[in-house]
């Protein structure tokens, strides 16, 4: 598997709140209805949660998904929405490129892609498991 492709793939999704996919061997094959509702939500949020991280409400953990590192309900229902769009894109990146059995390499990757794109001050999760200020 070539892991910059999917690096790559994944960098267009975390860094455009407009997702436009080049054709490569791990990208969207199709935009389903389904990827397409998912890519909507986490624009539709993408303020909101950016704002969530600036206060340190939540972060981004080292398997993909944002972890809620406060007690909020209205951020937890926010985390969950995020984190169910996120997990519907990496299996139809997986289905569509045959990469079924490699979710947790393609959540692996997201993880590190939005760890690097985090700004300073950021809340994230280290590959050990522990959470950081981002310097």
């Amino acid at each position: 598997m070539n892991m910059v492709k999917v690096f790559l793939t994944l960098a267009l999704i975390v860094a455009m709140p407009v997702i436009v996919l080049a054709e490569s061997k791990y990208s969207f094959k199709e935009v389903t209805p389904e990827a397409q509702a998912a890519l909507d939500g986490r624009r539709s949020r993408f303020d909101e949660l950016t704002d969530l991280k600036a206060k340190g409400i939540v972060g981004e953990n080292n398997r993909g998904y944002v972890e809620l590192l406060v007690s909020d309900d209205s951020a937890r229902k926010i985390v969950e929405a995020e984190n169910r769009d996120r997990k519907i894109i990496y299996k139809t990146i997986a289905e569509q490129n045959g990469l079924t059995g490699q979710l947790e390499t393609i959540e692996k990757v997201f993880a590190q892609v939005q760890y690097e794109k985090a700004p300073s001050g950021s809340k994230v999760q280290d590959e050990s498991g522990r959470w950081v200020t981002k310097p």
